[in-house]
């Protein structure tokens, strides 16, 4: 069976190998034009999402559909974004050469004085920047800590059991003093009674 198949897989590969001879042939020939002034039509829109795609274009095409064909595949701006860009190149057009030399004078001028401001700030600033890096440090991490335990769960805050010496520990209250009886030698109740005859509660009493 692999002896029957030899010949064909080798007669295909010689077929492939042709082929791609007479593309490389094509495409070093000097009257084949470069292949980035082609036109690339899609063939099929789809919205899935498509690895290759998405791996070929470094994550920032994910589907080939009907709203990025029209942005990607664009051989011309926008019809607002065009006129604008006429008016710009006909007022550039209408300007005489040497007021236009002038212009471009003063704005490289401009421009030129603000990086050197840039640059020197920047110079400054990196100094500025070495100097407190290298400062000595006048906090400590130690109190840092403490003075966040504190404020956070009140770490240290509350006092400690311990008493002061020559005081007791549990003070106890003073006794109280018994009360006098009133005079008679008897305790005055607080509860007044009120009894009455059960014939005065009779109803049918005369």
């Amino acid at each position: 069976m692999q002896e029957c198949m030899r010949p064909h897989v080798l007669d295909n590969f010689a077929l492939i190998s042709g082929q791609v001879n007479t593309v490389l042939k094509i495409l070093r020939n000097e009257k084949t034009p470069p292949l980035r002034n082609r036109i690339l039509l899609p063939l099929v829109l789809s919205p899935d999402r498509d690895d290759d795609l998405v791996k070929l274009t470094e994550n920032r095409v994910h589907a080939f559909n009907h709203e990025i064909v029209p942005d990607y595949l664009r051989t011309k701006p926008d019809p607002d974004v065009e006129a604008r860009e006429q008016q710009f190149l006909l007022k550039s057009h209408s300007i005489p050469i040497d007021i236009a030399q002038k212009q471009i004078t003063a704005i490289t001028k401009i421009v030129n004085n603000i990086l050197d401001t840039v640059k020197a700030n920047r110079d400054a600033w990196e100094n500025d920047s070495g100097q407190r890096a290298s400062a000595t440090q006048t906090s400590s991490l130690a109190d840092t800590s403490a003075l966040i335990c504190a404020i956070t769960i009140g770490k240290g805050l509350k006092p400690t059991t311990g008493s002061p010496k020559g005081q007791p520990t549990n003070p106890q209250p003073p006794p109280q003093q018994p009360t006098r009886p009133a005079s008679g030698g008897k305790v005055p109740s607080g509860i007044k009674t009120n009894i009455k005859s059960a014939a005065s509660m009779h109803p049918y009493a005369r």
